[in-house]
C-alpha cells in the first residue's frame, strides 16, 4: 500500500512539473471572447502551457490591439495575435510586428486565404449580412444590395457598427480596393445623408435590430446566428447575390506570430493548434457558425454559407488600403 501511493504521488510530481515547465504564452485576441475562451482553455488542458489572453472591447475591436501591438513592437509583450478580420493584420505586418511562420497544419488553406512568405494565416471566415427584424420587415421588401441601403424607402431605417473600427472598417476597406476611392466616398456620403445610425459593434447592430429599435442593419454572421439562436425575432439575408453584382464581402480569421515575442516556441504550438481541423470545427459548430476554410473540411450546418457569391478582393490591397479608406471616414463622419 505504502508503494502504491508512492507511485502515486511520483505520478502527480511529475505531472506538475511537466505543466509548470510547459511555460506560458500571452495571446491578443479580438474574436468575441464567448468563442475564443473555451478554444483557448482546450488548448490550456491539452497542453498544459497557460494563456494569458488579452480580449477587444466590442467598441473598438482589432483597431485597439493593433495599436497595442504597434506600440509595443519594441520590447513586445505578445506572442500570438488571433484576429477577426485581416486587415489590421496586414497593417501590422507593414509596420513590422509580425514574424514568419508556415505552421503544418495549414498546407489544406487555400492560397488565397494566406500570406505567400508566412506572416499571416486565414481560417474560420464570416461573411458581412444584412440582419432584418421578422417583425417589422418582409424578405420580400428586403434591399437585395448594398446600394439599396441609401435609398430614402430605409432612411433612419438602418444600423451599422461605427465603421472606423472592426470588420465594419474591413468591409469599407474592400469597397475602397473594389470600387476605388472616387465611388466608395459617394456611398458613404450616400449613407450619412440617409441617416445610417452608427453604434458600437456588430453584437450591438444585432441587439439593436432584435429589438426592433431599427428594422435592418449590417452584420456578421456569427453576430446575426447568435441572435437567431437566443430567440430573437431576427433572420439575415446575403447582398449582391445577382449575376452582375460584385457578392458579399467574406474574411477569415488570421492568425499570425508576433516578431520578438517572449515565447516563441509556445506560440507555434498556439498557433498550430488554432490552425487544426479540430478548431475551425468547433468554432463551424457554436454559435459562431464559421466558415472553416480546410478544403475537404464540410459541415452541414453551414452548407448555405459555403454557396454564396463572395466579393473578389486581394486581402494584401485591402490591407494597404486600409488607412487611407479609413481617414476618408473620419473626414466623412466629421462633416
Amino acid at each position: 500500500m505504502k508503494k502504491f501511493t508512492l507511485i502515486a504521488v511520483l505520478c502527480l510530481l511529475i505531472t506538475s512539473l511537466c505543466q509548470a515547465g510547459a511555460g506560458e504564452v500571452v495571446l491578443y485576441t479580438s474574436l468575441d471572447q464567448v468563442y475564443s475562451e473555451p478554444i483557448i482553455k482546450e488548448f490550456q488542458v491539452k497542453t498544459g502551457i497557460k494563456v494569458k489572453a488579452v480580449y477587444d472591447s466590442e467598441a473598438t475591436k482589432t483597431v485597439g490591439l493593433v495599436n497595442r501591438l504597434i506600440a509595443e513592437k519594441r520590447n513586445p509583450r505578445a506572442d500570438v495575435f488571433w484576429n477577426s478580420e485581416v486587415g489590421r493584420t496586414i497593417v501590422l505586418k507593414n509596420k513590422g510586428g509580425l514574424a514568419k511562420y508556415k505552421s503544418p497544419n495549414a498546407k489544406t488553406i487555400p492560397g488565397y486565404f494566406k500570406d505567400a512568405a508566412g506572416y499571416w494565416t486565414g481560417f474560420a471566415a464570416r461573411s458581412r449580412v444584412l440582419i432584418y427584424n421578422t417583425n417589422l420587415v418582409k424578405a420580400a421588401e428586403l434591399p437585395k444590395t448594398l446600394a439599396e441601403l441609401a435609398q430614402p424607402v430605409w432612411q433612419g431605417k438602418v444600423c451599422i457598427a461605427n465603421p472606423l473600427f472592426g470588420s465594419t472598417n474591413t468591409h469599407f476597406a474592400a469597397l475602397y480596393t473594389v470600387w476605388g476611392a472616387a465611388k466608395t466616398r459617394k456611398y458613404a456620403e450616400s449613407l450619412t445623408a440617409n441617416q445610417v445610425a452608427l453604434v458600437d459593434g456588430n453584437s450591438v447592430v444585432r441587439d439593436k435590430v432584435g429589438a426592433g429599435v431599427y428594422p435592418i442593419g449590417l452584420t456578421d454572421t456569427d453576430d446575426a446566428n447568435s441572435g437567431m439562436l437566443s430567440g430573437l425575432p431576427v433572420k439575415m439575408a446575403f447582398l449582391d447575390q445577382g449575376k452582375q453584382e460584385m457578392g458579399s464581402f467574406v474574411m477569415p480569421n488570421t492568425v499570425c506570430l508576433i516578431k520578438n515575442g517572449p515565447n516563441g516556441r509556445n506560440a507555434r504550438q498556439l498557433i498550430d493548434y488554432l490552425l487544426s481541423e479540430a478548431v475551425e470545427l468547433k468554432l463551424a459548430n457554436s454559435a459562431s457558425m464559421q466558415l472553416p476554410l480546410h478544403q475537404g473540411l464540410k459541415v452541414k450546418k453551414l452548407a448555405g454559407i459555403d454557396k454564396i457569391k463572395a466579393m473578389e478582393v486581394d486581402f494584401v490591397t485591402l490591407g494597404n488600403n486600409l488607412e487611407k479608406s479609413s481617414r476618408m471616414l473620419q473626414e466623412i463622419l466629421a462633416k
